[in-house]
């Protein structure tokens, strides 16, 4: 047997996911050839940098290895004109069980293979398009009120004349025809997307109308707002009931008001469900809710659809600013870009960029498309996109002809990351939907989309239980039939079981402990953005870092100074003197540094002073020549020695940036610059140790030299650098396969894929962008790296909580039903039981609030 690996990406462009269904058609059309043994995948590992590979094992005596290469390229152009994916938000998912209820319809839908649609509204749709185009697609949500705004990747043409133009930054990825002859350049065409924009529509999901998503009468906040009413006048009520001489009415009119503000999204909920034909817990609250009022419980009747009601607001306050996170990035791009055509200049928007044009870059704005420099230098800030704490800096290419494909590092440039001082000329070479940030965005959206196992246990739990409970329900209503009894008695049985089992405890079991658990943590400055997170945080057995601005301080500092020829005086005295000229960010750290160990000794007079791009700087002070840069600067000179080459590299073994200084011909020392770390870094990975976190690993854009010198200062497990955000994603997902459960810690939009990806995202809050905190499900907003065990802490604390609520609520439930079947408990114990519990696992909860994180 022979084996033929081929690029993945290639056979099927813009694929989400080496784990998609397509992939799997591409593998069996494969396999019933003739000759071909088996077919597998090879996902993604670090020497290969084209992505995962499909390995074909076949019979060279069968067939030959062009007709393998043939029939794979076949198949996959076959499937790519096919199947389609559209990649994207909805707005108006309000929690977990409303995006199941969305997933499910769209799933029915003629044409539509799959459909996955999160809490926070991202939503993976795969569709056949023999039978439905994305256009169709598109339509079809519009109608149904559902929106869609992101990445479609199909062979359909965007109809714009029905759907608003997205963003730039929106983009779509339209599939042509693949099949392509051996040797053939592999292309796109984007006609159809010509501003660079997937479909959008703001409209809204099935069954819910404007009111929701846009506020209602009291603007966006109405859910939440209705929920603290329902409470005011409950508590209202309540209270006014203990008052002699008071009408019954008058409480009872406020428990009327607070059955309305409680149950009208809940009734909503439930009524899109019914249309469906199905039964969810929704539906058995308000039945719930209803049987203790005409058993008249009205005051737990509307406990229950008060907190019912208010853990339902929050959750969907939550997921509203997780959707944020895709117009984060947007922002993140350029608008526009001066580009240079013709020999004239013009203005234009990105989406109108095409490969080949040259685009010139101001001081300090951002670069509009990724490319080559061609002309001009001057650092570049890649904070953004690799995460690297110190501007790089940028030179031309020596032939702007050349390939960009083959350009070094130095040369290159991203969209969204910052140009310096200088101003440069940059040959685009990718379109601004095929950019890097562009590819970000896919990332999050894909990453989101995907469900949790728990959520899909309890979705499964929700199918049974209800419709369970009111089969019981509505046959014990007809008791009368078979047992010699009167009607009353089996219907007074029926609503006996109905408050024996409706799962009045086991409904805020979980809200109320996590409401507390959130309450507490935003005490301490840690955002928890509902439930999901707070539980899975507490599982965590491990914890992955970005460095910059994370693990270290996010700036550059001198950090040491090593002596070659004369004082210490000396050497800092002339490193500042010639450093203060610059503003690149290392002369920055070095002027401030050296101040700082001269104090306000005078300066002497430079001279003749001038930059060495991605070298140093020379200048002439006392009629005599300074050099101060990096090793290569003097290995170009020639002058560089053995001893003084080796003190630099012991510098930078240790994680510094070795910066040279040679007055004359005589080498006066050595200043190291390097990222420092945290202070507070090494003790709260201590206490992480502490709390059962086994593996603490850094993912950083930084030279893994760094990162192993990071790692040994702060006590990590492991350290991965020259990391891009693809290969963040993928380390994050071979930790998860490896420890089942994993946080992602970062502070920059190259994290976000990351965290999306991860179990837990977790953004440092004041020095953390804004992408990486709107994508987190955590954020530290004080910026304090040491209240990350606290959070861990917390969230152990409430899966306990969370559990032992489960055993209360559920055991109450077990216990009663029996009892309320037999006759033993009649209503007034099953109601004071159900009391009983509801009030145990809301004040085992409320202990919560007074979590102390050990010493």
């Amino acid at each position: 047997m022979e084996k033929l690996q081929l690029d993945l990406p290639v056979l099927l462009p813009d694929l989400p996911d080496a784990r998609d269904q397509c992939v799997q058609r591409l593998m069996d059309l494969l396999e019933d050839r003739p000759g071909i043994d088996k077919v597998h995948v090879r996902l993604a590992e670090e020497d290969q940098p084209n992505g995962s590979q499909l390995c074909i094992h076949y019979d060279p005596r069968i067939i030959s290895l062009d007709r393998v290469q043939t029939l794979a390229r076949q198949a996959g152009a076959d499937i790519t004109q096919r199947y389609g994916h559209f990649v994207g938000y909805l707005s108006g998912i309000r929690h977990a069980r409303h995006a199941r209820t969305v997933s499910e319809q769209i799933g029915r839908w003629p044409g539509v293979l799959e459909a996955a649609v999160s809490a926070s509204g991202a939503i993976h749709v795969e569709f056949d398009q023999q039978e439905i185009q994305l256009t169709e697609l598109l339509d079809r949500l519009i109608q149904n009120n559902t929106p869609a705004q992101g990445n479609q990747q199909s062979d359909a043409p965007t109809n714009e004349k029905d759907l608003p133009p997205a963003p730039a930054d929106q983009h779509g990825h339209p599939h042509q025809e693949h099949q392509h002859a051996p040797g053939e350049k592999h292309s796109h065409s984007h006609e159809d997307n010509k501003k660079a924009s997937g479909g959008e529509a703001q409209a809204h999901t099935p069954g819910d109308g404007h009111n929701h998503e846009h506020g209602g009468i009291f603007g966006p906040n109405t859910e939440l707002i209705f929920a603290g009413l329902c409470a005011v006048c409950l508590g209202s009520g309540f209270g006014l009931s203990f008052v002699a001489g008071l009408p019954p009415w008058v409480s009872l009119s406020l428990y009327g008001l607070a059955y309305f503000f409680g149950g009208f999204f809940t009734a909503k909920e439930a009524v899109e469900t019914i249309r469906q034909g199905k039964f969810e817990i929704d539906f058995l609250m308000l039945v719930a809710a209803a049987g203790a009022g005409f058993l008249g419980e009205w005051a737990e009747g509307a406990l229950l659809l008060a907190l019912f009601s208010i853990g339902h607001a929050l959750e969907h306050y939550a997921m509203n600013r997780a959707r944020k996170s895709i117009a984060a990035l947007a922002d993140l791009s350029a608008k526009t870009a001066t580009v240079r055509r013709n020999g004239n200049t013009e203005e234009v928007d990105i989406s109108a960029l095409l490969v080949g044009d040259i685009i010139i870059v101001k001081p300090n704005s951002k670069i509009a498309a990724d490319g080559v420099v061609v002309k001009g230098s001057g650092s570049v800030n890649q904070a953004p996109i690799t995460g690297e704490s110190v501007p790089v800096d940028k030179v031309a290419l020596s032939d702007a002809n050349a390939d960009p494909a083959r350009a070094k590092p130095e040369s290159r440039v991203f969209a969204g990351t910052i140009n310096g001082t200088s101003v440069l000329e940059i040959k685009v070479s990718k379109a601004a939907q095929d950019s890097t940030l562009a590819r970000l965005i896919k990332l999050v959206n894909e990453a989101e989309s995907q469900q949790s196992p728990t959520q899909q246990f309890t979705d499964r739990f929700e199918r049974w239980f209800v419709p369970a409970v009111l089969i019981l329900v509505v046959a014990l209503c007809f008791a009368y039939l078979v047992i010699d009894e009167p009607f009353s008695v089996s219907f007074y049985r029926a609503m006996a079981v109905l408050v024996a089992a409706s799962p009045c405890a086991l409904a805020i079991s979980t809200p109320s402990a996590v409401l507390s658990g959130v309450a507490r943590a935003a005490r301490e400055g840690v955002l928890i953005k509902g439930g999901r997170p707070l539980e899975d945080l507490g599982e965590l057995t491990a914890v992955a870092f970005d460095k910059t601005g994370t693990l270290t301080q996010g700036k550059p500092k001198l950090t040491q100074v090593l002596i070659l020829s004369g004082t210490e005086e000396q050497l800092l005295t002339l490193a500042v003197a010639v450093e203060i000229q610059s503003d690149h960010p290392l002369a920055s750290a070095i002027v401030q540094g050296g101040k700082e160990k001269i104090g306000d000794k005078p300066l002497p007079e430079v001279k003749n002073i001038k930059a060495l791009t991605g070298r140093g700087l020379q200048a002439e002070v006392d009629g005599q020549p300074i050099f101060i840069g990096n090793k290569a600067l003097f290995e170009e000179q020639k002058t560089l020695t053995e001893a003084v080459r080796g003190r630099a590299d012991q510098l930078e073994a240790d994680g510094n940036t070795a910066m040279i200084v040679r007055q004359g011909e005589t080498f006066l020392g050595i200043v190291g610059v390097m990222d420092t770390p945290r202070p507070e870094a090494q003790r709260t990975l201590s206490d992480l140790k502490a709390l059962g976190i086994r593996r603490m690993i850094m993912l950083t854009g930084d030279n893994q030299r760094v990162a192993d010198a990071i790692a040994k200062q702060v006590g990590l497990t492991d350290a991965q650098g020259d990391l891009l955000p693809e290969a963040k994603v993928q380390a994050v997902q071979k930790l998860r396969e490896q420890e089942g459960k994993v946080a992602m810690v970062g502070d920059g939009v190259n994290d976000a894929p990351a965290m999306a990806k991860s179990t837990v995202g977790i953004a440092m809050g004041a020095a953390g962008s804004d992408v990486a905190l709107e994508t987190a499900d955590i954020a530290l907003l004080g910026d304090q790296l040491e209240k990350l065990p606290f959070a861990i802490g917390l969230s152990r604390a409430a899966r306990r909580i969370i559990r032992q609520n489960l055993y209360i609520s559920l055991g109450v439930v077990g216990v009663l039903i029996p009892l309320t079947i037999l006759g033993i408990a009649r209503i007034g114990p099953a109601v004071i039981a159900h009391e009983g519990s509801t009030l145990v696992v809301v004040f085992n909860a409320l202990r919560l609030l007074a979590y102390q994180q050990k010493k």
